[in-house]
């Protein structure tokens, strides 16, 4: 019997930002949430965690559903866990990243509506948390 705890304690969930540079230009995939909260707004695929997997393999599985993209392994780069990043409950994600050498052909599925790359100088607005922490990564990963 699983032991169930007194009080209230976060989900843990996990983000994927998958980069790549074309030309001079550094680009970035986002998918397009199909479902509240932030419906219609731009977001990095990501989802929960299921509870038979691990960080990486919920990640992979994530980026896999919601873009088809089939990676075989991802950098761990930060965590985030403010509280009020998630209007559903509290959340703490890990951030997971793939620098790739060239765009792939991403395709919306899951509870993505769309999927598409942007130029990181042209981001359009971003659910939850994401702007701060595309930020935190361009600013110590990429630039």
């Amino acid at each position: 019997m699983p032991f169930t705890y007194q009080y209230p304690h976060p989900a843990v969930c996990v983000d994927i930002i998958v980069i790549c540079k074309v030309n001079e230009d550094h680009k970035i995939l986002l998918i397009e949430r199909k479902n509240p909260p932030f419906e219609k707004c731009w977001a990095f695929p990501g989802g929960f965690i299921d509870m038979d997997e691990t960080l990486e393999q919920s990640a992979l599985r994530e980026l896999n559903e919601e873009t088809g993209l089939k990676l075989t392994s991802l950098n761990q780069f930060a965590t985030y866990g403010d509280p009020g990043r998630d209007p559903r409950e509290r959340t703490v994600s890990v951030v997971f990243y793939s620098i790739l050498k060239y765009e792939l052909v991403a395709s919306a599925g899951d509870d993505a509506s769309n999927a598409k790359w942007f130029s990181v100088k042209e981001i359009p607005a971003l659910a939850f948390d994401h702007k701060k922490i595309l930020d935190d990564f361009l600013r110590k990963i990429v630039v």
